[in-house]
């Protein structure tokens, strides 16, 4: 298309707006159909229906796009898959409050109603945040975008399933779970919050049986211990090997408990004395399976007390809690409470403490799954980005439980397994699947629980490409090229879809992690809108670009833990767009004769920078190829603003105005914008499509998008030529601090410098970047400052350009400041109460202090001399 004239401001909103129809309208979104090249493949993380754009995401699905585009420019036939999790506890509880709001409630209209509610919410809101990522810019085949409950996507959840409950891997049993009283329903780790809160632990006297003595233990949830069946204590503890074997009597409730050994109690915490109430925590769960012993359910799914609390039936447990510790102390039981930091979970969608309930749950068996998941990762058939995070994957692997998979909500794949008269199990693809499977015998009910949205989740690199059917897209795409995710979900969703890969397909589900860095705030808080520390991202797209935004968080994105996202760097990236706009338009300016086809001869400043060009591309490809968007963003912007800007565009000014000598520099910079601008355009795609399409190249693509790699500039690599370019920076940059010291601003002219030594052909380079209007070879004949670097002695006469004794008298004021400041600090380091008391790092600080202010005075009297000081 033929493009206007670059308009004198860059203006975000309508370049974005402008390219990104532009793109989709021209079909490039989807994957080359020639396959001879080959497959590049990511299946996005589906984010909630839920959910809206915040800054995880403003960095997580950019770094998908960017990773798209470069694959794309390098030749590749590009697959980036969108889509959207139907998120089960999220979207039935936005809907349930909707209900709320009217007067109703998902009970009052019940499970069909309710299920028909949540679509038709999902039709009118569920897709808000994937208008957000075109904001973003990010170039996904909306065309094949998925949901995890669209009817194929179901069917082959219920085929995960089926398969596995035939083969014994899905199983109903009871264990511990993650219970949210007030949604009434198991949730996942990854759906709780941990705080610490500061609260009570109270140390309870616990008698023998027998009398003859007692033990103590200390709990942070009294209320427990009416559910108690044992305390156990290590082996190895001296202080009760003597008990183990003997009996106590439970305070209040007057059951004879044992004492066990096992080697779950520290020692070393408390009083070394554990009390196990197998049914509200994971760890006493363990031990009492171990030493098979009964279960007792105190706790209900409302939280509150059940039959087994005696007296205490019905009451919540935070009342029951008071209750005991009075009725305790009463009767003498209660040693002492001390205040204490207690470590909790806080349900993230209803805002409720977790109560750790055993609860009969449909489990799957993960051991044997885990073992080609781990084997996979050590081989090297998938690697992490950073690699630090394969030992954490690795580490949870080795030590996996059984994944308890049902959850009590409406919302999500019903668990498929039915029910005959008298209570056998069948799993089936639906009801008359079921009903063959169980012969004479009637179906009569489907379980009532959906299962956990990871459940449904990890199937997502191979259900999004059309398995269980063997579809082009199956065969074409999988296994996926790379998976970018938080750190959070490694072991909730990493794990699990390697393990459903390898189980259903025999084959790894990606071949590389890239695990990126959590968006804080400036200050390193974390961001939230309940703290007040969030940041739309949608109002900084809106107010400085999509392209500002994305520099800022992907150009901090390498292999770090956190970065920090501000709108002074927002500003800083928004900045360099300007600088980019403004120097393709200089370019566009000196082209408008027309674009030279061919350099002509090039010059010691064409050669420098056509070869710095090819370091920056093999720099910029490989920090690219090993997600290090980091070095890459950093590497383009200082290679843009202060190779090509600051100095050659400045170097090459006087030639582009010249008809003689115009052809090499203009062709030069029309050959680095060029690939520049594809080499930038992952990060910054809109901005740099743009640019390229004003720009006067013969054999354009049609966009940038669909152009290619520069690969062919590492035919530009001297090293010899940028050695020696590199040696009249360095002596322009020496000249231009003493010129600095004279107090000269930059630019203007002063009259004249002097050199002693070989400027090998460098004379007019460093004269005009240095700013002197001649530079002439020999000794300075009158009073001047000097310089050496680089094997050449630099002067500059100061005749005429500082008045001298006002200048001694400045010099004179510093130097007995100056000393003054050093000899107090001196006197600090000499005083050895200072050295005793101080800190060492104080301490090193100051004389690090004294080095600055000696090496200060020495330059200041060095200078004092020059002007006749003493």
């Amino acid at each position: 298309m033929t493009e206007p004239a670059l308009s004198s401001r860059y203006d975000a909103s309508l370049v974005e707006s402008k390219w990104y129809q532009a793109w989709e309208k021209a079909g490039l979104f989807q994957p080359d159909p020639d396959e001879s090249k080959p497959a590049y493949c990511v299946t996005i993380p589906p984010p909630n229906i839920t959910g809206s754009l915040h800054m995880g995401h403003a960095l997580c699905y950019p770094i998908q796009d960017l990773l798209g585009r470069y694959r794309r420019l390098r030749g590749d036939r590009v697959l980036i898959l969108p889509g959207q999790d139907h998120a089960g506890i999220a979207t039935q509880g936005v809907v349930t409050r909707q209900l709320k709001k009217e007067g109703s409630s998902p009970s009052a209209i019940g499970r069909d109603k309710f299920v028909e509610r949540v679509w038709q919410w999902r039709q009118e809101s569920g897709d808000t945040i994937l208008r957000q990522f075109r904001s973003l810019g990010c170039a996904f085949d909306w065309s094949r975008s998925r949901f995890t409950l669209d009817d194929a996507y179901h069917d082959a959840v219920l085929k995960v399933f089926v398969d596995w409950f035939e083969k014994g891997l899905i199983y109903r049993g009871k264990r511990v779970v993650n219970w949210d009283p007030a949604l009434r329903t198991s949730v996942s780790d990854i759906e709780v919050e941990r705080k610490t809160v500061r609260g009570k632990l109270y140390h309870i006297r616990y008698p023998l049986e027998d009398g003859s003595g007692d033990v103590t233990i200390a709990t942070t949830r009294p209320e427990t211990m009416l559910a108690d069946v044992a305390v156990a204590v290590h082996p190895d503890d001296a202080r009760y090997r003597h008990l183990v074997g003997r009996a106590l009597m439970l305070p209040l409730v007057g059951r004879a408990i044992p004492i066990i050994a096992d080697p779950y109690p520290d020692p070393e915490f408390g009083t070394g004395a554990v009390k196990i109430t197998p049914a509200h925590d994971a760890n006493d769960f363990e031990v009492g399976a171990r030493h098979g012993l009964p279960m007792p359910v105190l706790i209900d799914e409302d939280a509150k007390i059940t039959a087994e609390g005696g007296v205490y039936a019905g009451l919540d447990r935070y009342e029951a809690r008071k209750r005991v510790v009075a009725d305790l102390d009463a009767q003498g039981f209660l040693v002492r409470v001390d205040d204490y930091d207690i470590p909790i979970q806080i349900s993230e969608r209803s805002g409720e403490v977790i109560e750790p309930l055993l609860s009969e749950q449909w489990f799957v068996r993960q051991s044997e799954l885990a073992k080609p998941g781990i084997e996979a990762v050590r081989a090297g058939e998938i690697r992490f980005f950073p690699e630090r995070y394969a030992d954490v994957y690795r580490d949870w692997m080795e030590n996996i439980r059984d994944w308890c998979v049902s959850r009590q909500l409406w919302w999500g794949h019903r668990v498929p397994v039915y029910y005959a008269e008298d209570g056998t199990a069948f799993a089936g693809l639906n009801w008359e699947d079921a009903q063959a499977k169980a012969g004479g015998k009637r179906i009569v009910r489907q379980d009532e629980d959906v299962l956990d949205t990871w459940f449904s989740s990890g199937l997502w690199p191979f259900a999004t490409l059309g398995w269980p059917e063997t579809t082009d897209d199956l065969r074409r795409f999988y296994p996926t090229s790379a998976l970018v995710t938080d750190r959070n979900i490694i072991y909730l969703w990493v794990a699990r879809m390697i393990m459903m890969g390898l189980h259903f397909l025999g084959e790894v589900p990606f071949r590389e992690v890239y695990i990126y860095a959590t968006v804080l705030t400036e200050d390193g808080r974390r961001m939230s809108k309940s703290l007040g520390t969030g940041v739309d991202p949608m109002g900084i797209i809106e107010t400085k670009g999509a392209d500002a935004l994305r520099f800022t968080l992907v150009g901090q994105a390498g292999y770090n833990q956190d970065i920090r996202y501000s709108d002074r760097r927002t500003d800083d990236a928004r900045n360099f767009c300007n600088k980019m706009w403004n120097a393709t338009r200089f370019v566009l300016m000196n082209a408008e004769g027309g674009a030279p086809q061919t350099p002509g001869e090039l010059e010691p400043a064409d050669r420098w920078l056509l070869s710095r060009l090819a370091g920056t591309e093999k720099t910029v490809r490989e920090a690219y190829d090993r997600y290090d968007m980091q070095e890459s963003a950093q590497t383009l912007q200082r290679f843009f603003w202060s190779e090509v800007c600051d100095w050659y565009v400045e170097i090459a000014k006087s030639r582009l105005t010249d008809p003689e000598r115009r052809h090499a520099p203009l062709w030069t910079l029309l050959t680095v914008f060029e690939a520049y601008l594809a080499m930038l355009h992952p990060i910054m795609p809109h901005i740099t499509e743009e640019l390229y399409h004003h720009l006067p190249l013969a054999n354009k693509a049609p966009f940038l998008m669909a152009a290619t790699w520069p690969d062919g500039v590492s035919r530009f690599a001297d090293d010899a030529a940028e050695t020696r370019f590199e040696r009249y920076l360095e002596i322009t940059r020496a000249l231009r601090a003493l010129r600095a010291e004279l107090g000269l601003s930059p630019i203007k002219l002063a009259p004249v410098a002097y050199y002693e030594g070989d400027l090998e052909g460098g004379a007019d380079v460093v004269r005009t970047q240095a700013w002197f209007e001649r530079l002439e070879a020999g000794a300075c004949p009158d009073k001047a400052i000097s310089a050496t670097v680089a094997g050449v002695d630099l002067h500059v006469p100061i005749a005429g350009l500082i008045d001298e004794e006002r200048e001694l008298a400045r010099l004179t004021k510093d130097e007995e400041k100056t000393r003054a400041e050093v000899e107090k600090v001196e006197g600090r380091l000499a005083n050895p109460e200072f050295a005793q008391r101080a800190k060492p790092e104080v301490v090193e600080r100051e004389r690090g202090n004294l080095l600055e202010l000696r090496a200060k005075l020495e330059k200041i009297v060095e200078r004092r001399r020059l002007f006749g000081g003493s």
